[in-house]
C-alpha cells in the first residue's frame, strides 16, 4: 500500500487553519489505497511524526499528546525519499510515495516546501515551486495578470525599504492613482492576513503599518464595489473549473476570520449570477491558473463589479482551506465526494512525478 504524507501546521500566521484543514484531508484519504502518515510542524518550526487521533489536530492539541509525537524530518536525500524518524535506538527511514502539504501561507504555500519536496524527489499535491511562489506574491501575480490580459483592480506596490525612505511619496501616490477607499495588503501574507481597508489618509498610514508587520512588500488596490465570487480549479495539463460560488460577508470584507473561523458569512452555491457570467468566470479562472503554471488545485477569486458587470480578478490561492466552511471543498464536492477528491489530488500529484 502506498504511503501518503500529510504535512500540517507550520510557522506561518495561518498555522491554526492548516491544522483544521489537515484533519479534513487526513480523514478523507481512502485507507484502502493509502496509509496516512501525519507530520506536524509547530509554530516554532519543529517537526514531529504524529501517530495519534486526527481529532487532536485542531488548536494544537496534538502537540500536547507527547506519547504520540516523535521527532521527524523530511530528508532532502533522494535515496531516502521520505521521512527520517528519530527513535531512542536510532533513526528510521520511512519511504513516502506521495505528499499532501496542507500548509497555508508563508513557508508552506510560497514555494518553500514545494522546493524541499522537489529536492527530495517526492511527488506532492499542488503547484510547483515557481507557480506557488508567483501566486503567493500579490505584486508578481498582478504583473503576470496584466501581461496575460486578465482584468483586475488598479494597483500599486512598494517595498518596505522604499516606503520607509519616503513614506509621503507612496501615501500621496496611492490615493491619486486608486482613489479612496484603498485595500492595503501584505504581498506575501496570504488569506487576508494583515489586510486593511483605508478610507482616509490617516487610515492609509495605519494600514501600511499593519501590512508591513507581515511582509517587506505591500500592494495597494482600488476598492471594488462588487459581489465576491470564487471558483475551484482542479487538474494538471487539462484543468477544469467548478461552478461558481458567491460570498455574502457579514463584515466589511471577507477577512481571514470570516474565511476560516466565523461561519456567519453566507456561501451561495451556485452564485446567483447570469449564466454567461458564470462561464466567463470559469474560463478566466482556468486562464489565470494556466498563466501562472499551476497544477493540482487552486481557488481563484473574483469580483463581479456592480453597475458594470465586469469580472475582475481578486486573487489566487494555491492551497485553499479545507475547513468545514471553506469554499474549495464545498465547490468541488458538488461533483465528487471528499474521498474521491482526495484520491484525485494525490493521483494528480503522482502523474507529475
Amino acid at each position: 500500500m502506498k504511503k501518503a504524507l500529510v504535512l500540517f501546521g507550520g510557522a506561518s500566521s495561518e498555522h491554526e487553519v492548516s491544522c483544521v484543514s489537515a484533519k479534513f484531508v487526513a480523514e478523507n484519504i481512502p485507507r484502502d489505497s493509502y496509509e496516512v502518515l501525519l507530520v506536524g510542524i509547530s509554530k516554532a518550526g519543529e517537526w514531529f511524526l504524529y501517530e495519534g487521533d486526527t481529532k487532536m489536530l485542531p488548536e494544537d492539541a496534538w502537540l500536547e499528546d507527547k506519547a504520540h509525537c516523535k521527532k521527524a524530518v523530511l530528508s532532502p536525500d533522494r535515496k531516502d525519499h521520505g521521512l527520517l524518524i528519530f527513535k531512542e535506538n536510532g533513526v528510521e527511514c520511512v519511504r513516502i510515495d506521495v505528499a499532501f502539504p496542507v500548509l497555508h501561507g508563508k513557508y508552506g504555500e510560497d514555494g518553500t516546501m514545494q522546493g524541499l519536496f522537489a529536492l527530495a524527489g517526492i511527488p506532492f499535491v499542488g503547484c510547483d515551486t515557481l507557480s506557488s511562489s508567483m501566486s503567493m506574491d500579490k505584486a508578481v501575480t498582478n504583473l503576470v495578470m496584466d501581461f496575460a490580459g486578465v482584468a483586475q483592480a488598479k494597483w500599486l506596490a512598494v517595498t518596505k525599504a522604499a516606503y520607509e525612505e519616503n513614506p509621503e511619496a507612496f501615501l500621496e501616490a496611492a490615493p491619486e492613482k486608486l482613489g479612496f477607499p484603498i485595500f492595503i495588503k501584505p504581498a506575501n501574507a496570504g488569506s487576508s492576513v494583515g489586510v486593511s481597508k483605508a478610507e482616509t489618509p490617516a487610515e492609509l498610514k495605519k494600514a501600511m503599518e499593519i501590512a508591513l508587520r507581515e511582509d517587506d512588500k505591500v500592494v495597494a488596490e482600488e476598492a471594488i464595489n462588487g459581489l465576491e465570487i470564487e471558483c475551484a480549479v482542479l487538474g494538471n495539463t487539462h484543468p477544469t473549473a467548478s461552478e461558481v460560488g458567491a460570498i455574502l460577508p457579514k463584515k466589511a470584507f471577507y477577512d481571514y476570520e470570516a474565511k476560516y473561523l466565523d461561519d456567519s458569512s453566507e456561501l451561495q452555491i451556485p452564485a446567483q449570477i447570469p449564466p454567461e457570467k458564470q462561464k466567463e468566470v470559469q474560463k478566466t479562472a482556468v486562464k489565470v491558473y494556466e498563466a501562472l503554471g499551476c497544477r493540482g488545485l487552486s481557488r481563484v477569486d473574483f469580483f463581479l463589479e456592480r453597475g458594470t458587470d465586469r469580472v475582475l480578478l481578486n486573487e489566487i490561492n494555491t492551497l485553499p482551506g479545507f475547513t468545514a466552511i471553506s469554499m474549495y471543498p464545498k465547490l468541488t464536492m458538488r461533483r465528487m465526494d471528499a474521498e474521491t477528491l482526495m484520491k484525485t489530488l494525490l493521483e494528480l500529484a503522482e502523474q507529475e512525478a
